[in-house]
């Protein structure tokens, strides 16, 4: 089998490697045999010619653990990939990001149920946010299909590009809401981060329950992205 390098954006946050970490282990559980081991684009280590160096093979396959086609899918990963090609001589294989489909948005229900969020409920989607129209565009459909499914409202909302801003989108959802139903907040993230200790913060002040981050809810998904592109079964 082909090694699986999962690239991650990376983060200052200590939590999130060993977050990344487990979640990679969790592929290769599922996969007996896989080597499968991350790499970051940006500040944390190994980044992927360290990690395609430790791997120390003729091909491997990388995917991108990122939910939107934006900046970092297109510009930086492209980039990565081709200085690591040529720093390693490793043979890529690129897979799909993890995207939004039916696989994300089962992970984020369990979540919700996991943190107690009823079906009544409101929920804000806290997404990162991006410079790029599309890719915001894309979370918000992603609360339209979740919220086509549930009886309490979902509204998408972002942390940094991107509007509305989650602390405004809790605001209106609560305010939307007729008690006994409240606001809980379900994060558009595979890890921990500083970005998702500053929306906690916001929930705070609506006393809103906050998901856990889908981490290892992912395996399955990314397994299925390697698998479209090293033939596996």
């Amino acid at each position: 089998m082909l090694p699986l390098v999962g690239l991650a954006h990376g983060s200052r946050d200590p939590r999130a490697s060993p977050a990344t970490e487990e979640l990679l282990a969790a592929v290769a559980a599922l996969r007996p045999g896989l080597r499968a081991v991350p790499a970051y684009l940006d500040l944390a280590e190994p980044d992927l010619s360290a990690a395609l160096t430790a791997l120390d093979v003729p091909e491997a396959v990388v995917m991108p653990l990122l939910f939107t086609q934006a900046f970092h899918a297109d510009v930086d990963t492209p980039s990565a990939i081709t200085e690591a090609s040529a720093a390693t001589g490793t043979r890529i294989r690129r897979a799909g990001i993890l995207g939004m489909g039916p696989a994300v948005l089962a992970a984020l229900q369990l979540r919700a149920v996991e943190a107690g969020i009823a079906d009544i409920d409101g929920i804000v989607l806290a997404a990162v946010g991006s410079s790029s129209a599309s890719a915001n565009a894309a979370v918000g459909e992603l609360a339209a299909r979740w919220a086509a499914e549930r009886t309490g409202p979902v509204r998408a909302a972002f942390a940094t590009a991107g509007q509305p801003k989650v602390r405004a989108a809790l605001e209106a959802v609560a305010q939307s809401l007729d008690p006994p139903a409240r606001v809980g907040v379900v994060p558009l993230f595979a890890a921990p981060g500083l970005l998702l200790d500053v929306i906690a913060r916001h929930a705070a002040v609506f006393d809103a329950p906050v998901a856990e981050p889908l981490g290892v809810e992912l395996a399955p998904l990314i397994l299925q992205k390697y698998d479209e592109v090293a033939g596996g079964r």
